[in-house]
């Protein structure tokens, strides 16, 4: 299966359905940014602490990484940051256009694979923000290599990503409030599933292909690649999701290139 090309379309369709991570910031989101006033998220509902950040954006040159929708990129262009947003989806795309067109702020678009960041040369951004998205692909190790080599020296990378944990279990019974585990971590929708499985989530629902990765390869991968962990949140999904009275399902990191 090409997932790159199908998790394309599916997110293109995501955004059509009004997708969380598909909704655009508002005038006002942009206008209290300006005025000092922000907050981004790389994970459901906590904020990133401000001291993550550089303390001054200005004149940062900032890579959101499968950061599309109109979110985070448009909010740091507000701060006076050089903004790249790189996504798999045009519509995603879009979004972070549409922001740029509205409050008259520039934004640079990049359409790829996460995976694949050769476009860019050494050491060419200050900051990358790369919110939940490496679920959707096969490798996380090549992400955390590729934003080494194009984060300048003491560069940090904000990162969000799921306890896997969450792919142990059975779906459809998960979501019927019954926790069956079922799948071994590394987790991957195209390997995992049953065809009649596959079919209805991924064929007839149009869902995303998802793949559960090893705290090893999110973690240690970043280390791996000659980071330094220095901030470390969880996080859940707002209360709504099977897990929640459980555990944290979803990890933030700072990293920093020294």
């Amino acid at each position: 299966m090409d997932f790159i090309n199908y998790n394309r379309e599916a997110w293109n369709k995501e955004v059509e359905n009004n997708n969380i991570w598909t909704r655009p910031v508002s005038e006002e989101d942009i206008r209290n940014a300006k005025n000092g006033e922000w907050d981004i998220v790389l994970t459901s509902t906590k904020s990133v602490p401000k001291a993550w950040f550089p303390s001054l954006l200005e004149n940062k040159k900032v890579l959101c990484l499968a950061s599309g929708g109109g979110q985070q990129g448009p909010i740091m262009a507000a701060l006076g940051a050089e903004v790249t947003v790189f996504d798999n989806s045009p519509n995603q795309l879009s979004q972070d256009i549409l922001v740029a067109e509205r409050e008259g702020l520039t934004i640079r678009t990049e359409l790829g694979d996460m995976r694949d960041l050769s476009r860019f040369e050494d050491e060419s951004f200050d900051l990358i923000i790369h919110p939940t998205s490496n679920c959707f692909i096969d490798n996380v190790l090549p992400v955390w290599k590729e934003a080494y080599r194009i984060l300048k020296k003491n560069g940090v990378l904000l990162a969000g990503f799921s306890n896997s944990v969450e792919y142990i279990f059975d779906l459809k019974a998960m979501n019927k409030g019954e926790l069956v585990v079922k799948h071994k971590i590394p987790y991957s929708d195209i390997r995992d599933l049953s065809e009649a499985e596959f079919k209805e989530l991924i064929t007839d629902q149009n869902e995303p292909a998802c793949f559960g990765h090893s705290l090893e390869d999110q973690i240690q991968g970043q280390i791996d690649a000659g980071f330094v962990i220095a901030g470390f949140y969880e996080d859940n999904s707002g209360g709504d999701a099977p897990l929640d009275p459980y555990i944290n399902t979803f990890i933030a990191t700072k990293a920093i290139k020294l």
